[in-house]
């Protein structure tokens, strides 16, 4: 009995072992599966999609710049006598307007001995004429009948005497043209950057005087985005398609430096070679008048002010938009479909600071998830509120409305 015994216990419990090990692979250990709820977990505000006509507006920036900025110099030397009231740093002057007036007494002076230069050499020019027409006649008188020669006739020294008074006017003509430069004239109208001298100063000739800019209009040069170009009408391709009507790009200048102030600009050109920093295309936006009329109860630009720009793009007819706060690491957004939640991979084919338009991933009639969500998985059962109050639904609902710039 005892050898049998211990035969059979290492079978039982070897087969105990395998009876265990069996249940384990039938019913392994795990947590417990529940069934997800069929009831609403979330509520949601949704915005049902439709293609729409969509004005984009390109978002840039720049820095007020003059059209024209240059030195006013002095061209000729002397001490400064007088000066306009203008004639200050930020002073406004018009064409024609007398800025600064230099001591002109010695240029008066060296005009009366040009004039008297001049007389002189003309008083020798009749003198000499004379003598000619005197030396013909005595030729003729004498009997000869050959032609006389230029020598007998004194035309060389005709011809020198000539000489002399066309000389004698060029001196007077110059120190005259100096005497009207003692009075230092505005070339446009335009305004004082940086005055340099002042009244009692004695300047020499090409002496800076002040800096000086245009006020016609102003210029900013602004940086488009290459992803942008596909959705402007550049100035420069009225050139090469007629059937583009000429009409202007506009855009809207906003200044922020005393309160926030829009101005209306015009893109007129567009540069001829890409910017070798940014590697980006710039255009030029011009305002009109930005000292005068249009400048009306505002604080007038400053050159070198920062300023952002909205360009007015192309006018989509149809186009498919939505808010960025909808959009979710770039590249997917939620839909709302047959009551749950669903993850929907897009792709974008424009995007500003507050839309994205949508390449593909969406289409008309899908219910856009309005509500911010963390990390929500699809399937998820929602309940959609009946009315949309988002202020992003809102500005969306503006922005396809297809109102273009005023």
């Amino acid at each position: 009995m005892g050898s049998h015994k211990k035969f059979f216990v290492p079978i039982l419990i070897l087969a105990a072992f395998l009876v265990v090990a069996i249940l384990i692979y039938n019913n392994p250990p795990g947590a417990k599966r529940t069934k997800l709820s069929s009831k609403p977990q979330l509520t949601v505000e949704i915005l049902a999609l439709k293609e729409a006509p969509y004005q984009v507006r390109l978002q840039s920036y720049g820095t007020v710049r003059p059209r024209i900025e240059s030195q006013l110099v002095a061209q000729v030397s002397g001490q400064i006598m007088e000066v306009s009231p203008q004639f200050r740093n930020g002073g406004f002057f018009e064409p024609g307007d007398v800025l600064v007036r230099i001591d002109d007494r010695d240029y008066r002076a060296e005009v009366n001995i040009a004039q008297a230069a001049l007389t002189s050499a003309q008083q020798l020019l009749a003198e000499e004429r004379a003598r000619s027409e005197q030396a013909l006649e005595d030729w003729e008188r004498l009997g000869n009948t050959e032609p006389a020669s230029d020598l007998v006739l004194r035309k060389p020294q005709l011809q020198a005497a000539q000489a002399q008074v066309i000389s004698a006017r060029s001196a007077l003509d110059k120190v005259k043209l100096n005497l009207e430069r003692t009075r230092i004239i505005a070339p446009f109208a335009g305004r004082i950057l940086n005055k340099q001298v002042d009244v009692g100063e004695v300047v020499s000739t090409n002496m800076p005087l002040a800096s000086i800019y245009a006020t016609d209009y102003v210029e900013i040069r602004l940086p488009l985005k290459n992803r942008d170009l596909d959705y402007i009408r550049l100035p420069e391709s009225y050139r090469f398609d007629a059937t583009q009507k000429n009409e202007p790009v506009l855009a809207t200048i906003h200044s922020n430096l005393v309160g926030n102030q829009d101005w209306q600009a015009r893109v007129v050109r567009t540069e001829g070679a890409i910017d070798g920093a940014s590697r980006q295309l710039h255009v030029v936006a011009q305002i009109d008048d930005p000292y005068g009329r249009t400048a009306a109860g505002k604080q007038p630009l400053k050159i070198g002010e920062y300023v952002t720009a909205e360009i007015q793009g192309l006018l989509l007819e149809k186009a498919l938009v939505v808010p960025n706060n909808t959009i979710y690491q770039g590249s997917y957004v939620y839909v709302v479909e047959n009551g749950v939640l669903v993850r929907r991979q897009i792709e974008i084919d424009w995007q500003n600071d507050q839309h994205a338009l949508i390449g593909k991933g969406l289409q008309s009639g899908d219910q856009l998830v309005l509500t911010p969500l963390g990390q929500v998985a699809s399937g998820v059962p929602v309940r959609v509120l009946d009315q949309v109050s988002s202020a992003d639904a809102e500005a969306l609902k503006r922005a396809v409305s297809g109102e273009k710039i005023p």
